[in-house]
């Protein structure tokens, strides 16, 4: 695959606003009924949160990512800012808030690498449009705003209306999975939902390839101009304004899924610019993503630019 993926070709700014969890996740060896108890496996702690996972994909691939978020003012949050500082995210828009914990993920894995999630959202349920006036600066100065849907909808308006204001590309990753007003959606440039986040989006059943034609038309006439369906296993679906493209996925044996939407959200993030083209940034997006799910964790699992290169070198063309 022919994309020059070399650090000094990426000067891509990056504001993320989203969330950052503590993950606790147990290894199983499938997923648990209502009612029922399994013995699982392993337990371990990691680093998590979308907003977090994203900023962090962003910077091992490559980007200037500032992180707009808020933590706890307890040990968690502590290790949060300490870990985000060490990946190279600039954590000077990371609220410590003294008035609740830092959010946690509890996460149960099964053996297929599938997963089942809840989230106390602790913090980041309070971060606020004060918060987003309080980083306009860099978010003004910056190429990209990519922003899910783990904190409050009102911070991410005010965000967006700054980006589109300075002309700044907003990418939505719209998950978890809620309906969003027409007047919202008119404000992304990008959006990357999975099958059931364009189903709840669009009330289109996704499967074949017309549902997917139909799904991303909905979304066009919101005013979105692309839209990356991300299709797990079977790869993505991307669509602009008059034309349609199916990717295929790389082929890999999945750990842990986690994480994969976010590597994907967080490194299109740091490649969708001037110097690629978008189907380029797609396809270097899901072979992160693919590398993201051959590891067990969130940010953990996120992969650098030099384990993405690699994995495109000896990858199919």
């Amino acid at each position: 695959m022919d994309v020059n993926l070399k650090a000094g070709s990426l000067s891509q700014k990056v504001v993320v606003v989203g969330s950052y969890n503590a993950d606790m996740i147990i290894k199983a060896p499938r997923l648990p009924r209502l009612g029922e108890t399994i013995l699982g496996g392993r337990f371990h702690t990691s680093p998590g949160g979308k907003g977090a996972n994203q900023a962090v994909a962003a910077a091992r691939a490559g980007a200037n990512v500032v992180l707009v978020a808020r933590v706890g003012d307890d040990l968690l949050g502590q290790e949060a800012l300490r870990g985000l500082q060490a990946e190279g995210v600039n954590t000077d828009h990371v609220s410590v808030d003294h008035g609740n914990q830092t959010g946690t993920a509890w996460i149960i894995v099964d053996d297929r690498g599938e997963n089942c999630i809840v989230v106390a959202s602790g913090a980041n349920a309070c971060l606020s449009p004060d918060d987003i006036l309080r980083a306009e600066a860099s978010i003004t100065a910056s190429d990209i705003l990519l922003m899910q849907l783990e904190c409050p909808v009102p911070a991410l308006e005010r965000a967006m209306q700054i980006a589109r204001r300075d002309n700044v590309t907003v990418i939505l990753n719209p998950a978890p999975a809620m309906p969003l007003s027409a007047g919202f959606l008119s404000g992304v440039s990008i959006i990357t939902p999975n099958e059931v986040e364009a189903e709840m989006l669009t009330g289109v059943k996704i499967g074949g390839e017309e549902s997917l034609v139909q799904a991303a038309g909905s979304l066009h006439n919101w005013g979105i101009g692309t839209v990356i369906i991300t299709l797990g296993a079977r790869g993505a679906f991307l669509s602009t304004a008059g034309e349609h493209r199916f990717l295929p996925a790389f082929q890999v044996t999945p750990v842990d899924t986690t994480a994969a939407g976010d590597v994907f959200s967080g490194c299109l993030a740091a490649f969708a610019d001037r110097t690629h083209s978008l189907q380029d940034a797609v396809r270097v997006s899901m072979a992160a993503a693919a590398l993201s799910v051959t590891k067990l964790g969130a940010q953990d699992s996120a992969p650098t630019l030099e384990a993405i290169t690699q994995f495109l070198a000896h990858s199919p063309r």
